[in-house]
């Protein structure tokens, strides 16, 4: 399988702790200015169903917000039984084709391997040209404790194909609404992917901007790349949650490779915040934004169910880039369409499963929900590879 990701160069002889240790300070520092933004909170919205005023104008102005508690605690449990069992059900490494237990491995049979592995406490994209070379210089790789394994998982793909309550999340009326205020009501989506950040264990994620595509385009505006939501199932913490550069998504290309060289080579880049968040909370980061994750070298698990949207005139005649640049897709009205469908059959799956909750309109399907019914035929029509189509810019 050619699904590890490999660090452009080995390990330091730092240790996990070490690295810990050598974090303290900077975590203390950006907890501090987190606190001193706020912009966190219950996602409100409207009475006419849009995100409220308020909280428009933090995100546009920071290029993030924490959206507290909107995934009840019965929703989290589900999508934590799905998540780790796509955890127990992934081969015991790269080349392998079997799961711990023996079994087949999940997804052998699908168009796109749903696992992508890099070895403990790695930076596997730093410093190299993966993703379009969006990720240019690398993070510290600390020395994993003795009896680590080779690989771990780092990445898992097709929520909505391999986890139910994946499926019914990318349907939630809340975030919908919140994806249709940010970028219209003809939104469309981008992917989604599953980052597993292993206690001790987990790889780090360079500093980088999400977008690659619109950055000379004479269309250029804060918000041209879109916007990623993680939904957090787990507690993060100031070990190994996300962190951001606030107001950088206003700033275009930045020159992160110059960021680093000026703070001393450290990647422990001044004026970042870390997103810390309770099991239910929802980060929506805007992909123009300096981001990036250290590696986990704290004792805390984080699995971070990560899916994102655009503007349509964003992605409409687009070529393919980052992950499937090399399908040389173009984005046609039937491309566009087919990747959006999963939204409207997330929609009746949620809506099958909870029938008292709002039923989120979708207007580029407005009239064809019964065309769009979450059935085993809508399955294999609409969700079954879904994400050898996704939108990626």
């Amino acid at each position: 399988m050619n699904n590890v990701i490999e660090p452009v160069q080995a390990p330091p002889a730092f240790s996990r702790a070490d690295h810990a240790a050598g974090m303290s300070a900077y975590r203390a520092a950006g907890a501090a200015l987190a606190a001193a933004i706020g912009n966190r909170g219950p996602l409100r919205l409207t009475a006419d169903g849009q995100l409220h005023p308020d909280i428009q104008a933090a995100y546009w102005r920071h290029g993030y917000y924490i959206f507290e508690g909107v995934i009840d605690p019965a929703e989290v449990e589900a999508l934590r039984t799905d998540a780790q069992t796509m955890l127990a059900r992934a081969p015991t490494g790269p080349d392998a084709t079997t799961d711990a237990a023996g079994r087949p491995a999940l997804g052998l049979d699908y168009a796109r391997l749903p696992y992508r592995f890099t070895k403990p406490l790695a930076d596997p994209w730093g410093g190299t040209s993966q993703l379009n070379g969006r990720h240019p210089a690398q993070m510290a790789q600390p020395k994993p404790d003795a009896g680590a394994p080779e690989h771990v998982v780092f990445l898992m793909y097709s929520m909505c194909q391999s986890m139910p309550a994946g499926l019914r999340l990318y349907g939630h009326p809340k975030l919908l609404a919140a994806a249709q205020s940010i970028n219209g009501t003809d939104f469309v989506p981008f992917n989604d992917a599953i980052f597993v950040k292993q206690p001790g264990l987990g790889g780090s994620v360079a500093w980088h901007q999400d977008g690659v595509t619109h950055w000379n385009s004479p269309d250029w505006d804060e918000g041209i790349h879109g916007f990623n939501f993680q939904v957090q199932i787990y507690p993060t913490t100031l070990g190994n949650c996300l962190w951001v550069i606030p107001g950088s998504h206003k700033l275009g290309k930045a020159d992160i490779k110059a960021m680093v060289a000026a703070n001393g080579g450290s990647e422990q880049l001044p004026g970042a915040v870390p997103l810390v968040c309770a099991a239910g909370d929802v980060t929506m980061v805007n992909r123009q934004m300096v981001h990036g994750s250290f590696a986990n070298s704290s004792p805390d698990l984080r699995i971070s169910l990560t899916f994102g949207f655009h503007r349509r005139k964003s992605v409409l005649g687009q070529k393919a880039a980052l992950s499937i640049t090399d399908t040389n897709a173009t984005y046609d009205e039937q491309r566009i369409f087919d990747r959006s469908a999963v939204i409207q059959v997330a929609i009746d799956a949620r809506h099958q499963a909870f029938p008292q909750e709002p039923v989120f309109r979708y207007q580029p399907f407005t009239g064809l929900e019964d065309e769009f019914r979450f059935s085993p035929e809508t399955f294999d029509r609409v969700i079954r590879d879904y994400n050898t189509k996704d939108l990626a810019i």
